[in-house]
C-alpha cells in the first residue's frame, strides 16, 4: 500500500494502492479520504529517497519521446513497509497532497455555512493513530469536543478542456457577478430529498441578495453565468493564460480527471536469465566495465540493481559484464535504442518468434491451434509470466486523452503537466501477469480486407471518425479496418474468457497488434495483471489450452451475432452522431476502462460476424 501523506504536515491522511497513483487518483487528481477531499500535488513536492528506481528502456524511451530527452528515471511512488510505531518513519513517507476543494461546508443542519478553510471558521482535527478519522470541524457551531459539526467539501468545482480546475467562485455565483462587501457569508442548503442541483441552494447573507440554484451553473446556462477559466493547476499552485469557458462539474466526477500514460511490457534480451538481468541493468553497470576486476567486485554489491543480481554470485555477474561489454564494443546493436519508441513492434515480434522463452518476467510456450479456427487463426500462445510496467505521462479534464495510434504521433492534446518545470522523471507501476496470444494468418487477413463490402463498411466507419475529430479539432488518424475487426474480436473474448478464467471482465486488459505495412501484424494479447511480486495464479492461461479455448472462441463468437439491443444496435450507424462505434453497444461488447486500450472506441460486430443487419463485411461464418 502507498502512504497518502499530507503536503503541510507530518502525518498520513490515508492510503493508496501504488497503481491507483496512475489509474485513478494520480497527480492532479481529487482523492476523497472518509471526511477531508485532498489532490495529489505535482512531482516536485515529491520526495524522492523512498521511490524505488525502475528499469524499462523501451518505456524510458517512449516517455522522452512524449515529454523529452530531459526524462531521466522512471520511479514508483515512494514508500516504506508499515511497522508498529505510528510515529515511524514509515508514516512520514509517502505521496504529498493538498486540500482540495478549498471550500467547506459545516454538516450542522441548522448551520450549512459554506466558507473557505483558510478564513479562519473551520479547523483542522487531526488523528494520528486513525488517520481515517482526520477532518475539518466548525470550530463555533453545536458545542466543544467531538461534538463539533464536521465540516465537508463543497459539492462542485470548475473546470475546463485544458486541464485546468478551480475552486466553484461561490461569491462571484450568487452576487451575480457584482461586487459584494467582505463582511457577508455564505451557506449551501438543500430544499429538497434527491441532492439534484436544482435542489441545492446558494444563500448570502447580504440584503437584497437572493439565493441561486446550482441548476443555473450548469450546461450552456452555466457557462454564460460563471467567469472565464483562470487557468488554475491546484497540483502546481500555478497560473496560465487561458480564458476558455468553465464547466461545472461535482466532486468526485470520473470527467475530473484522465490519466494520459504509456505501457510496455518487458522484453527477452537474452536467453539465459544472467545475461538477460545484466543487459536489463546495462545502463548501471557499464561504466563498472572499464575498472579493474578487483575494484569493479568490491562495487557491485553496492549497486542499486544488486539485490536482483545477488542470486547469480559476484564473479559470474562479472563475467557476464565483461562479455557484454565485448558484445557491445563488437559493434553489436545495443539492448535499447534510445530514439525506438515503436512499442508494438518489439512485442509482436517476442510473442511471434519460433523459440520461446523461459525468463523471469518473460516465460511463453506454444500451444496448438483449435481444429475449427485453423483456416484464420495462426498461432496460439501462452504466456506464463509477463511484467508490465506502465507510465504517467500527464492528464486531462473533461474528455480523454484522444486514442491515436501509438505507432504514428504519440503526444496528447490539452494534457496538463505533472511538474511545474520539464519533469526530469514520471511516476510507474509494474504488474505481474499472464495471459493468451493469439497471431491471425495475414493471408486470411489481406483477403478479407480486400472485399468490396469490407471496404464499403470502413468508408462508412471512416466518414464517422473524420466527422468526430474534426468536432474536437484534431487529426484525423485512422486505425485502419484491420485493427477494428481485431478489437471488436478481442473484446467479445474478454467476456467470454471472464465466464470462465475466475477473474472479473474488468481485471483483464488488451493489447491488440494490428497494422497493414511492409511489416504487417494482425494479433491480440488478452492479460491479467497485480501489483503483487508473484503475479497471478494460472487461470488466464489454462483457458488457452487447445481443448478450452476451442469452445471458448465458439461461444464468444456465437454471442457476437446476437445483442440485447438488437435491432438498433446491429443498425446503428455511426455517422448519424459522429461515433467511434458501429454495431456496439454495452450490453454486447463494452469493456471497463482498465480492459480496453481505445476507451470502447473502434468497435463493429458487423465486421466479426453476420447480425441482425445482415452480412456486412463479417470475417466469420
Amino acid at each position: 500500500m502507498t502512504t497518502t501523506a499530507s503536503a503541510n504536515a507530518p502525518f498520513r491522511v490515508g492510503e493508496l494502492r501504488p497503481s491507483q497513483l496512475l489509474h485513478t487518483y494520480g497527480v492532479g487528481a481529487v482523492t476523497d479520504l472518509p471526511n477531508i477531499s485532498a489532490m495529489v500535488l505535482g512531482l516536485d513536492h515529491w520526495d524522492l529517497s523512498r521511490a524505488k528506481t525502475l528499469t524499462e528502456d523501451r518505456l524510458l524511451a517512449a516517455v522522452r519521446h512524449r515529454l523529452g530527452h530531459q526524462v531521466t528515471t522512471l520511479r514508483t511512488p515512494p514508500y516504506l513497509p508499515e511497522t508498529t510505531d505510528p510515529f515511524g518513519d514509515w508514516a512520514r513517507v509517502g505521496v504529498p497532497v493538498g486540500l482540495f476543494p478549498r471550500w467547506l461546508r459545516c454538516t450542522r443542519e441548522q448551520c450549512n455555512t459554506l466558507s473557505p478553510a483558510s478564513a479562519g471558521l473551520f479547523e483542522l482535527e487531526e488523528a494520528y493513530f486513525r488517520p481515517e478519522n482526520t477532518r475539518y470541524v466548525h470550530a463555533n457551531c453545536g458545542g466543544g469536543g467531538r461534538g463539533r459539526p464536521t465540516a465537508v467539501p463543497a459539492r462542485f468545482l470548475m473546470a475546463c478542456k485544458n486541464g485546468h480546475l478551480d475552486d466553484f467562485p461561490w461569491m462571484y455565483f450568487v452576487h451575480r457577478g457584482a461586487d459584494h462587501p467582505p463582511e457577508c457569508t455564505l451557506s449551501l442548503v438543500e430544499r429538497g430529498t434527491t441532492g439534484e442541483a436544482a435542489n441545492v441552494f446558494v444563500q448570502c447573507t447580504c440584503q437584497g441578495v437572493s439565493a441561486r440554484s446550482m441548476a443555473e451553473a450548469m450546461g450552456l446556462r452555466g457557462e454564460s453565468a460563471l467567469p472565464a477559466c483562470r487557468g488554475h493547476h491546484p497540483h502546481l499552485g500555478t497560473f496560465e493564460p487561458c480564458g476558455e469557458p468553465v464547466k461545472t462539474i461535482a466532486l468526485g466526477a470520473t470527467n475530473s480527471w484522465f490519466a494520459s500514460q504509456l505501457r510496455v511490457f518487458s522484453l527477452p534480451r537474452a536467453e539465459e536469465p544472467l545475461t538477460q538481468a545484466v543487459r536489463e541493468y546495462w545502463s548501471s553497470l557499464e561504466p563498472l566495465a572499464a575498472v579493474p576486476p578487483e575494484a569493479g567486485k568490491m562495487v557491485l554489491p553496492t549497486q542499486a540493481c544488486w539485490p536482483d543480481l545477488e542470486q547469480f554470485g559476484v564473479d559470474a555477474v562479472w563475467q557476464a559484464i565483461t562479455e557484454e561489454a565485448a558484445h557491445q564494443a563488437g559493434g553489436q546493436p545495443k539492448a535499447s535504442d534510445p530514439d525506438d519508441f515503436d512499442l508494438a513492434t518489439p512485442e509482436w515480434r517476442a510473442f511471434t518468434a519460433r523459440r520461446h522463452h523461459d525468463l523471469q518476467d518473460f516465460t511463453t510456450g506454444p500451444e496448438p491451434v483449435p481444429d475449427h479456427a485453423a483456416d484464420w487463426l495462426d498461432r496460439v500462445v501462452l504466456v506464463h509470466r509477463l511484467r508490465e510496467v506502465a507510465a504517467l505521462t500527464g492528464f486531462t479534464r473533461i474528455d480523454a486523452p484522444e486514442w491515436i495510434p501509438q505507432d504514428n504521433n504519440m503526444s496528447t492534446q490539452n494534457t496538463a503537466p505533472l511538474s511545474r518545470e520539464a519533469p526530469t522523471w514520471v511516476p510507474c507501476a509494474e504488474l505481474r501477469g499472464e495471459g493468451v496470444f493469439l497471431a491471425f494468418k495475414e493471408e486470411r487477413i489481406a483477403e478479407w480486407e480486400n472485399r468490396p463490402d469490407v471496404a464499403a463498411r470502413e468508408r462508412i466507419l471512416k466518414a464517422a471518425h473524420r466527422d468526430w475529430s474534426l468536432a474536437r479539432g484534431i487529426e484525423p488518424q485512422w486505425p485502419g479496418i484491420r485493427y477494428v475487426l481485431l478489437h471488436t474480436f478481442a473484446h467479445a473474448l474478454i467476456r467470454e474468457f471472464a465466464l470462465e478464467c475466475g477473474y472479473g471482465a474488468s481485471g483483464i486488459a488488451e493489447r491488440v497488434y494490428a497494422r497493414n505495412s511492409a511489416d504487417p501484424m494482425a494479433g491480440i494479447l488478452l492479460y491479467t495483471a497485480a501489483p503483487d511480486s508473484e503475479g497471478t495464479l494460472g487461470g488466464l492461461v489454462s483457458l488457452g489450452r487447445r481443448d478450452r479455448l476451442g469452445p471458448a472462441l465458439e461461444q464468444a463468437v456465437a454471442a457476437t451475432k446476437l445483442c440485447s439491443s438488437d435491432p438498433m444496435c446491429a443498425e446503428h450507424d455511426p455517422r448519424v452522431h459522429s461515433r467511434l462505434h458501429g454495431a456496439a453497444c454495452h450490453a454486447c461488447l463494452f469493456a471497463a476502462e482498465t480492459s480496453c486500450e481505445r476507451g470502447n472506441h473502434f468497435l463493429d460486430r458487423t465486421l466479426l460476424v453476420e447480425t441482425l443487419a445482415g452480412n456486412r463485411g463479417a470475417f466469420l461464418p
